[in-house]
């Protein structure tokens, strides 16, 4: 990776066991732990930041903002904690990892930011702890790995490991919200729900809040933030909801990218928006390098998420931009995504009234939202030597993952959401974009993560976020994303499915290219699985788990054979 930070609770001499010096831009040592950090824009504003003196060691990973106009985020750390303990990681801001190794405390740790946006991985194999951000370079310190059976499972049936698993038994990821010691793990509470309906004594007075005002106020402060990072600019664009605010707050933007063929909806949508705002746009044609699971790509899983969120990897040569924003997880804190809401039945398809579901069924709802295949799993199971029944399996792993999650919201609803944030899919898209440019992470924002944990899942809508950006921007709507043409979402589906029906009629389009038609136009099957024949005719998601599996193994010469044996085919008239 162009990024890396690994470390090991000891002195230098253990360091050295593992890694070189002159791997990294830095190595930092304090009296209960070494880092190594490799960054080409190590003390850029509002990016790393690494500082040392008498007092001990601190680094603040990725992105990062501190009050008092602090220009240095380490030292401003360093120098906080020693009064306010850990009220000072609470104050700091951003998508982070910090690590600390403090004199006058007597205290070494690395720790999360409230939302675990930036993975740790770590290790106690070696008879010493190493961590790093890179989970292939800490399990290359394991001595003998093993495939870890749920890890794995997980992975292949809902496209992510749950918790703090990883493929091997031996190598475990830092919990969300958690911070790591030379000899525990620890849960901190900057993300625990305090919704004001349940904190508030007058109740009227939730109902009087401003909700759309104080996240419109928040997300001025949250942006003019992120505008202050350097160099040329760009983002993410799509046509949707999340992004355009981006696009009509940060005043000096240059480019916008869009993945998708010139005349797809999502991409002329996008165009328009661009063109409102005074912004160069690029769309990148979806060839084989959308879909392609290559090393640009499969390092970003980790071995615990699905490389298919990188939709840019293919591209990342082509985008001439210094600082990147996106509009990840917009969708999750402030429009409810894994809330439940009651639905009706629309030609099979459940559509959202706009009403929380009073009596949700948690692992029905999560396995719906992470997009899990009852019928792809079973054909996955039938096809290899994954003797475990899939329902059974997942629906356990999903019972105990919310369960674990549920102390820290006061209902279920805001557990729903919880166990969602703890175990988000898409985070290996932000993972590359930061491996190649500053990023910036609005959503991971502290005021923002705070009205996400003070609002009542009732106000997190598509609505609330809507109108706040209208507050900030009243001509953000003029260009309407193409499948949304209404404000509420049984119109929308209403009027797709007229659309489908109707002859003469043009459907809405999905947003991403079709999977399945460049698997099949790029010969994907014998290029990527051409010794797995008995899996080619499952889904094209499910395939690009098994390459992204195995190349995380590949890369790092794991034991590839174990996880291949895992594979192998049960019927021999199918291989």
């Amino acid at each position: 990776m162009n990024r890396e930070l690994f470390g090991v609770f000891g002195d230098r001499e253990a360091f050295d066991r593992f890694r070189d010096d002159d791997e990294f831009d830095v190595v930092l040592t304090g009296s209960r732990l070494t880092v190594g950090i490799r960054d080409p824009d190590l003390g850029t504003t509002g990016w790393t930041d690494a500082y040392g003196d008498d007092a001990g060691c601190c680094v603040v990973w990725g992105e990062s903002y501190v009050p008092d106009g602090e220009s240095n985020a380490a030292r401003w750390l360093l120098e906080r904690y020693e009064h306010d303990g850990t009220t000072a990681l609470s104050t700091l801001n951003g998508s982070y990892l910090a690590m600390l190794d403090h004199e006058a405390t007597d205290e070494a740790f690395v720790a999360t930011d409230p939302v675990r946006s930036r993975g740790c991985f770590y290790t106690d194999d070696p008879g010493v702890r190493v961590f790093g951000t890179d989970a292939a370079a800490v399990a290359e310190t394991v001595a003998d790995p093993t495939p870890d059976r749920d890890g794995v499972l997980e992975f292949l049936h809902l496209g992510v490991a749950l918790g703090e698993k990883t493929p091997l038994e031996e190598l475990r990821r830092l919990p969300m919200d958690g911070r790591l010691t030379p000899t525990t793990v620890e849960s901190l509470d900057r993300f625990v729900y305090r919704p004001r309906e349940d904190h508030d004594h007058d109740h009227d007075h939730d109902h009087d809040h401003d909700y759309v005002g104080d996240l419109a106020n928040r997300l001025e402060r949250a942006l003019e933030r992120r505008s202050r990072l350097p160099g040329r600019k760009g983002v993410l664009l799509s046509a949707g909801y999340d992004s355009r605010i981006i696009l009509s707050q940060v005043p000096d933007l240059e480019r916008s990218y869009t993945v998708g063929a010139p005349d797809a909806q999502e991409v002329v949508g996008a165009s328009r928006l661009a063109d409102q705002y005074g912004t160069a746009h690029t769309a990148f044609p979806p060839d084989e390098r959308y879909l392609r699971p290559d090393e640009s790509k499969a390092r970003y899983s980790q071995g615990i998420k699905e490389s298919l969120h990188i939709h840019h990897a293919g591209y990342a040569d082509e985008i001439d931009v210094e600082t990147m924003y996106h509009g990840l997880l917009c969708d999750t804190f402030f429009r409810g995504h894994f809330t439940a809401r009651e639905t009706v039945d629309i030609a099979g398809k459940p559509v959202p009234l706009g009403r929380l579901d009073p009596d949700p069924d948690p692992v029905d709802t999560l396995l719906e939202k992470f997009g899990y295949s009852r019928e792809a799993s079973y054909d996955l199971a039938e096809r290899t030597g994954l003797d475990v029944d899939p329902e059974t399996f997942v629906r356990d792993a999903i019972d105990d993952e919310f369960a674990s999650n549920r102390s820290r919201a006061d209902g279920v609803q805001n557990a729903l959401t919880c166990c969602g944030i703890a175990n988000q899919p898409s985070i290996p898209f932000h993972d590359h974009l930061s491996d190649h440019f500053v990023t910036s992470f609005l959503a991971t924002d502290r005021e923002l993560i705070d009205w996400h944990l003070r609002t009542p899942p009732a106000h997190r809508t598509t609505e609330t976020f809507l109108r706040a950006c209208e507050r900030l921007d009243d001509d953000i709507l003029r260009h309407r994303p193409p499948d949304r043409p209404h404000d509420t979402e049984l119109f929308n589906e209403i009027e797709g499915f007229v659309r489908r029906k109707t002859p003469f009629l043009s459907s809405f389009e999905p947003p991403w290219p079709d999977r399945e038609t460049l698997f099949e136009r790029h010969d994907f099957d014998r290029r990527l699985l051409g010794d797995l024949e008995h899996v080619h005719e499952l889904p094209a998601r499910h395939k690009l788990r098994i390459v992204d599996l195995r190349r995380w193994f590949d890369r790092w010469g794991g034991p590839k054979s174990r996880v291949t044996f895992l594979l192998r085919p049960t019927n021999p008239t199918l291989a």
